[in-house]
């Protein structure tokens, strides 16, 4: 019921929507129940009364003819048989009026709650950190971002416009029922309990089935979005037929769920029908004896039948839908889940918003440990970059160097000690204020799906063309940009795949550059480039890091000579700070790494 109230509140706020459908529903079950009535008039009117004449039809019960129509209707109208004409024209076509105009309230107002509860949860998931994802496959958030949404939304717009439609039929029906032979109704219903408990009872091995259901339709997804990620490397290991063989043992998961909550959903029909068939072979029997005392009248009867023949169409949709509301909350579980599991980073109550980056960053006694890590990533390291500083971070990998520089833009935050920026704790400022300062390049070039303007103003809105442009030739790539079939706006491909490594590196270079932030981070931004691409991004980064304070991560010491401070890192601790030249002559870790790296190189 807490789901059930929780879905609710997305739609709190078109009540009125809901409101109105209800009364459309409500009147579209009283036509219903008006066709039944209609039915049990056709006798009358296919026996004319001889007192009336062939064209006069038997008054009507509860209308004096001669009075209400003289008063009331032109005379084409006084003849019965066209006054009930009329009225099935009247009644189905109000009838279907009613049912579609609440049918579509219903769909928008569910639709619309689904939205906001599809959009609430993105941005859950955009709000969370890097332990987060590090946790979650991608397949699994996929699916519950998709496919259990799309669960919930069968649940909040087609479902839950059936069962005001199936609710109000049977309820006008109902009351035609108890109307027409209460003891009748009594007796027809007595079995409807027998049915009832056992389908209540299903209802919570139904959620729980369509909750390993969706966590196998997640395993597929997580197989399948790896096998298209990794393509290439798929391809490289000729692992074709091992992918494949993933996939279908995930899909024959996913068919043994299935087929097990198919089971258990249609466990309750067979008794609705076996109750239906004992119901009505039962009232035959008990209406032909009264028939026959002339106790009962068979036009009364034979209405009577025909309102509890369709009254089994919506009981038995009902129950139907009971089953795939029990899946909707199954699936509701797991999104719930997602949004009521607290965020790793959160911007503070009071933050301050961090305007111009001025004086300096500092890491004041920080250590870092992943929750699930045994050891510290980052041991008590104390650091000062003052503004406009170049400052290398070099070490062997593992040594915590990425970890540390993670820490300075809330990718990861603090176990222990604080991050300052001109002496105010990151952790005291808002999120958004202290990311606009930095800028990210990272080994792992990503780029999206759209194109190389879009991709460069990435976060900023709309592209300014000229900015764009100048961004571009700073990072030496306005030229392949140009020879490009429609130029800035070619769309190059899921992460880019349309271009090269050093396009791709001189592109981000180009969104750095566009973006204009003060503080720079560089993680690898120049590994795994043959020499001529690692010559022009080398070039880029020098326009990108003029009147910049920068932070570059890497493994070549070719790349950070220039550097005015290098720290050497060791086993999440620094190990020796200096200048090339100063750490060249102490003899020690980065005086190793380099006649390693010249050792590498002469072997070349």
């Amino acid at each position: 019921m807490k789901d059930v109230l929780r879905l609710a509140s997305y739609s709190r706020r078109y009540w009125y929507l809901m409101a109105l459908s209800v009364v459309l529903m409500a009147v579209m079950g009283v036509m219903t129940s008006l066709r039944v009535l209609l039915i049990k008039i056709v006798p009358r009117i296919l026996q004319p009364s001889a007192d009336n004449g062939p064209e006069k039809i038997f008054t009507i019960p509860l209308i004096h003819r001669d009075i209400f129509l003289e008063q009331f209707f032109p005379v084409w109208i006084h003849n019965v048989f066209t006054i009930f004409a009329i009225s099935v024209v009247v009644v189905f076509l109000v009838r279907g009026v009613c049912d579609y105009l609440g049918d579509y309230l219903t769909n928008f107002v569910g639709l619309s709650a689904i939205t906001e509860l599809r959009n609430q949860v993105f941005d859950k998931l955009l709000r969370h950190g890097a332990g987060f994802f590090a946790g979650t496959s991608t397949g699994q958030l996929m699916s519950s971002v998709m496919s259990d949404i799309e669960r919930v939304q069968v649940a909040c717009s087609d479902m839950f416009a059936d069962i005001l439609r199936q609710s109000f039929s049977a309820l006008g029906l109902l009351i035609l029922v108890f109307a027409t032979d209460w003891r009748l109704a009594f007796f027809s219903l007595a079995l409807f309990p027998f049915v009832l408990l056992p389908t209540a009872k299903l209802g919570r091995r139904i959620r729980r089935s369509s909750r390993r259901t969706q966590d196998s339709v997640g395993e597929l997804n997580q197989v399948l979005q790896e096998a298209i990620s990794g393509q290439q490397v798929v391809k490289a290991f000729s692992a074709e037929k091992y992918e494949s063989r993933r996939f279908r043992a995930a899909a024959s998961r996913l068919l043994k769920t299935n087929m097990r909550k198919v089971l258990i959903q249609g466990i309750p029909s067979p008794f609705i029908e076996l109750m239906g068939a004992v119901t009505f072979v039962g009232l035959l029997w008990y209406g032909r004896e009264e028939i026959k005392s002339h106790s009962l009248n068979a036009a009364d009867f034979v209405a009577f039948l025909l309102a509890l023949l369709f009254l089994y169409e919506p009981f038995k949709r009902l129950t139907n839908l009971y089953s795939i509301f029990q899946q909707a909350m199954g699936a509701s579980e797991k999104v719930f889940a997602y949004l009521d599991q607290p965020e790793e980073i959160l911007t503070r109550e009071g933050a301050r918003k961090l305007d111009v980056f001025r004086e300096s960053v500092l890491f004041d006694k920080v250590r870092f440990r992943y929750p699930t890590a045994s050891g510290w990533q980052i041991d008590d390291v104390s650091l000062e970059i003052r503004a406009g500083e170049i400052v290398a971070l070099v070490g062997s990998s593992g040594a915590g160097k990425t970890t540390l520089v993670g820490l300075l833009p809330r990718f990861l935050e603090a176990t222990d000690g604080a991050v300052r920026i001109d002496g105010v704790d990151v952790r005291d400022l808002t999120l958004e204020s202290l990311r606009k300062q930095i800028s990210l390049v990272a080994q792992e070039t990503f780029l999206f799906n759209d194109t190389v303007a879009n991709n460069i103003a990435y976060g900023s809105g709309k592209p300014d063309q000229l900015r764009v442009v100048t961004s571009a030739q700073a990072a030496h790539a306005h030229e392949f940009i140009e020879e490009m079939p429609e130029g800035y706006g070619t769309v190059i491909g899921d992460r880019g795949v349309k271009l090269s490594g050093g396009q791709r590196q001189r592109l981000a270079i180009a969104r750095a550059l566009y973006r204009n932030t003060p503080i720079l981070i560089l993680d690898e931004a120049t590994s795994h480039l043959d020499t001529e691409s690692e010559m022009l991004v080398q070039k880029a980064l020098g326009n990108l890091m003029t009147g910049r304070t920068v932070i570059v991560i890497a493994h070549r010491i070719s790349t950070i000579r220039r550097a005015d401070k290098i720290v050497v890192m060791d086993q999440g601790r620094i190990a020796e700070i200096g200048t090339h030249d100063e750490l060249m002559m102490q003899s020690g870790i980065y005086h190793r790494l380099h006649a390693l790296q010249n050792v590498d190189w002469a072997g070349d």
